[in-house]
């Protein structure tokens, strides 16, 4: 926060930053809607049939004679083949490599489990974003006899084997041995993302023609981090569609979105997510996202619950996408890798904000922490080298400050000869104004011109996937809250626990404020403006409460970041900006004659054109 300005005169400045910041905490919009799952509407025939899990439980019981085929045949239609296989079992397949380890069931041929191997949840536990149903997939279709077929409820035969370093799973959802819908898994050495792929052989005058198949992907997502509301406040669903346009459902209790041409769908659960992609675009989506964190006390075990639901196309009557999935870190670095615009999941800022993330904060940041022994040195590191980058646009804006103090004493001589004509007042001050070549508006400027590295800041350190977990003094985790003490109650908006680097931030922040407006607060309060003095307490405190729940890395980058402005302020101060000297130049300038620019000679000319008007009244 050290780009704000609190004095009057970068007033416009101070309010732009702090509505960025308000904006960015509370940009969560809720709705009051009942979730439910998107499901196939398609009207379907009086014959319809829909093939319950119940039915094929009782199938999977029966011995596998010519009876138990006529009575899955019955019950399943075709596709009650594959309730006769030996497969037909609740039976695993495991994948597994360096990165992640992989359960397949055969019931439904999806992932059961998905557990990434290298790193830990905020209590030493395995990471799991797939784990005791918690997510499913599921393809939806009719058959050309009428049944509704669910495959989340139906038997895959699985047949493991390797094509050189490659592990390939096929399972297959059989009608007979030559027919049948088909899921391809290939893992690869050393990699998060999977080859996945759908087709169908055989299944022409099987898979009806006239409705859609459906694929409905949903998971509720585990917390993994200690806090589950700043967990949650990173966890979305978003998808890149149009050929490379992303877009995100937001943080509301109930949000919900269509959209066509999709090319990949993320849940992402802030350090962590799973992604599906796809070679050749899904026509269209429909997406829901639900919150699942109403009380921090009681609902502790998921964040937020996701659904999807993508039409797939029949091609010649059958079936053949050829997808990924990736269940990994959330980690700029390694999405962006893969050139798939995955890069955009990480929220790193709209605009010229991610820009200067991308291509300044995030390289540097990287480079800084290649070879010095920790992050948190890595983060002040960073923040002496903005703050001294962005040390000329302090120098102007102090600059500006000295000059409106210089000039005070004469624009209380203009305000006490003219307070009773305002128009005359503002005309004297502007010409005062224009002859000293100062401006009451130099000093936000500056501060405006900060904006873009302070929000884009806002964005890094909490989308961060290096500082997971890295200590630092007395913070063991950056990119979440540092505690120094536990609270036996919980405080509305500041939390159960008291963070150390917070507290040091508001400190520094109050003594910068009262170096650039606690001097002069008085003399500068204008009638009608805020109270410059309330400010100056307020926005320390509003530091304290919103960043306590915080990573403690951003915490840490403020606290360092003012105090380098304070002492750059008392640099310029006491060793280069000389007021008497200020004031002799000022001088000088007035007895020059300034040529007025054609916008100020415009605005002059109407001001003495109404102060006329007003004469002749």
């Amino acid at each position: 926060m050290e780009e704000k300005k609190f004095d009057v005169q970068s007033l416009i400045g101070f309010f732009l930053i702090g509505g960025i910041l308000i904006w960015m905490l509370y940009n969560n919009s809720f709705e009051d809607n009942k979730f439910e799952n998107k499901e196939d509407t398609t009207e379907q025939v009086e014959t319809t049939q829909t093939v319950s899990p119940a039915a094929t439980k009782e199938i999977d019981n029966t011995e596998l004679d010519s009876t138990s085929r006529a009575k899955a045949q019955e019950a399943l239609g075709t596709f009650g083949y594959s309730a006769t296989l030996p497969s037909a079992t609740n039976n695993t397949t495991k994948l597994s490599n360096d990165f992640l380890d992989l359960n397949i069931e055969n019931k439904g041929g999806y992932i059961s489990e998905a557990r990434i191997t290298q790193f830990k949840t905020y209590d030493s536990i395995p990471v799991y974003l797939i784990k005791d149903g918690n997510a499913s997939l599921n393809l939806n279709f009719t058959t050309s006899d009428g049944r509704v077929i669910n495959t989340k409820d139906m038997y895959f035969e699985p047949t493991l084997s390797t094509s050189g370093e490659n592990q390939v799973l096929s399972m297959k959802l059989k009608v007979s041995e030559s027919e049948y819908l088909e899921y391809v898994y290939v893992m690869k050495p050393e990699e998060y993302m999977l080859d996945f792929s759908i087709r169908s052989q055989g299944l022409r005058d099987v898979i009806s023609s006239s409705n859609n198949v459906n694929l409905d992907w949903q998971l509720k997502g585990y917390r993994h981090s200690k806090s589950i509301s700043y967990e949650n406040r990173y966890t979305e669903l978003a998808w890149e569609f149009e050929g490379g346009d992303d877009d995100y459902l937001g943080q509301g209790d109930l949000k919900d979105d269509e959209a066509d041409d999709i090319t990949w769908v993320a849940y992402k659960q802030h350090f962590f997510s799973s992604i599906l992609l796809t070679d050749t675009p899904f026509t269209n989506g429909k997406f829901v996202s639900k919150n699942l964190v109403q009380d921090e006390d009681v609902d502790t075990l998921y964040t937020k619950e996701f659904a999807t639901t993508l039409p797939l196309e029949l091609k010649g009557g059958e079936l053949n996408y050829n997808m990924n999935w990736y269940y990994g870190p959330t980690d700029y670095k390694i999405l962006n890798d893969y050139d798939r615009n995955l890069d955009e999941v990480v929220p790193l800022g709209w605009g010229i904000f991610g820009w200067i993330n991308k291509y300044i904060f995030i390289p540097f940041f990287a480079f800084l922490s290649g070879f010095l022994p920790s992050y948190g040195i890595a983060i002040i590191v960073m923040t002496i080298v903005v703050r001294i980058v962005l040390s000329p646009v302090t120098y102007k804006s102090y600059l500006s400050q000295a000059k409106m103090k210089v000039l005070k004493p004469e624009i209380n001589e203009l305000n006490e000869k003219y307070k009773d004509n305002a128009m005359k007042k503002q005309q004297e001050t502007m010409k005062l104004y224009s002859k000293a070549g100062a401006s009451p508006m130099s000093g936000c400027l500056p501060a405006l011109m900060q904006i873009p590295v302070f929000y884009a800041l806002f964005q890094f350190f909490p989308s961060a996937f290096q500082l997971r977990q890295k200590g630092f003094l007395w913070a063991d985790d950056l990119s979440s809250y540092d505690t120094i003490a536990e609270l036996p109650f919980t405080i509305p908006f500041y939390g159960d626990h008291v963070s150390l680097f917070p507290i040091l931030a508001s400190i520094a922040i109050f003594i910068y404020m009262m170096m650039t407006t606690g001097q002069t607060m008085q003399n500068n309060q204008q009638p009608g403006m805020p109270n410059m003095k309330f400010i100056m307490y307020l926005s320390p405190i509003m530091m304290l409460f919103f960043f306590n729940n915080y990573a403690s890395g951003l915490s840490l980058y403020y606290f360092v970041s003012n105090l380098i402005t304070i002492g750059i302020m008392l640099v310029i101060k006491y060793a280069i900006i000389d007021e008497q000297k200020i004031h002799d130049k000022i001088q000088e300038n007035k007895k020059k004659p300034k040529k007025q620019g054609k916008f100020a000679k415009k605005m002059q000319e109407m001001m003495e054109q109404a102060e006329q008007q007003k004469n002749k009244k």
